[in-house]
């Protein structure tokens, strides 16, 4: 078997280019206009955001993860793209940011705030925002209460912080945050992003690993992921979070 099966199934997996970014631009545009805006992408894997951004903007993007062979491949876009003079992709935990209080006028997180938890990455990247700068958050939601059981087990397991739409706002703290807008996506935008993608590349690496029982029992994981959005993709979805520093 591959050395991590599992780094075959999920690396760069996500849909790249307009199906990715259409709602990072439509986020983007929810936020006032900014010269030169200092622009920090927490989490950014493989930058497809990050590159987004320095489009919409001329101001400095600096993308962290810590997921180094995504970085590489960020880092190859960016000198593709002619962007080295003003993106930089760094080695960097969010848990762990040394960058001085009030650097960035803009704060971005798509899919990554889940790892620290919503409320707390909202309180402790607050210091790194500028008076009045914004924090955009991309995260999973419930989109409709009282899931089923089966659909609420399988998430509580991959992310036990998974909250409704109201359940998120009412985590938004008057005094340290002001809500500029928010919205879901699509009920069919993630099978376009992701699980689509994800039952692709498992009939692949099926056929690849075909004698492989250990193989196999990981595709297998893959392949439940893509049966439960098929049944239940009307519960839970994501949603982007606009805020402005109070």
């Amino acid at each position: 078997m591959s050395g991590d099966i599992y780094s075959e199934i999920y690396d760069n997996l996500s849909a790249e280019g307009p199906a990715r970014t259409r709602y990072t631009r439509k986020a983007f545009q929810m936020l006032p206009r900014l010269e030169k805006p200092r622009i920090l992408d927490i989490g950014c894997g493989a930058g497809e955001p990050t590159l987004e951004l320095a489009r919409l903007t001329q101001g400095e993007i600096i993308g962290i993860d810590i997921n180094q062979p995504a970085l590489d491949r960020l880092k190859t876009k960016i000198e593709k793209a002619g962007l080295s003079d003003r993106v930089k992709a760094l080695n960097c935990s969010m848990f762990n940011m040394d960058f001085p209080d009030e650097s960035f006028d803009i704060l971005w997180s798509e899919g990554s705030i889940f790892n620290i938890g919503f409320a707390r990455g909202l309180k402790d990247w607050r210091r790194l925002l500028r008076p009045k700068g914004f924090l955009v958050v991309h995260e999973m939601v419930w989109l409709r209460p009282d899931p089923p059981k089966e659909t609420y087990d399988y998430w509580k397991r991959q992310y036990s912080g998974i909250c409704t739409v109201p359940e998120n706002l009412a985590q938004i703290a008057p005094g340290d945050y002001k809500l500029v807008g928010h919205f879901a996506l699509p009920e069919d935008a993630w099978w376009v992003l992701y699980f689509g993608p994800l039952e692709k590349r498992v009939r692949e690496l099926r056929i690849k690993y075909a004698n492989d029982p250990r193989a196999l029992r990981a595709l297998e994981k893959g392949q439940r992921e893509v049966d439960m959005h098929k049944k239940y993709y009307r519960w839970y979805g994501s949603a982007y979070f606009i805020m402005q520093k109070s």
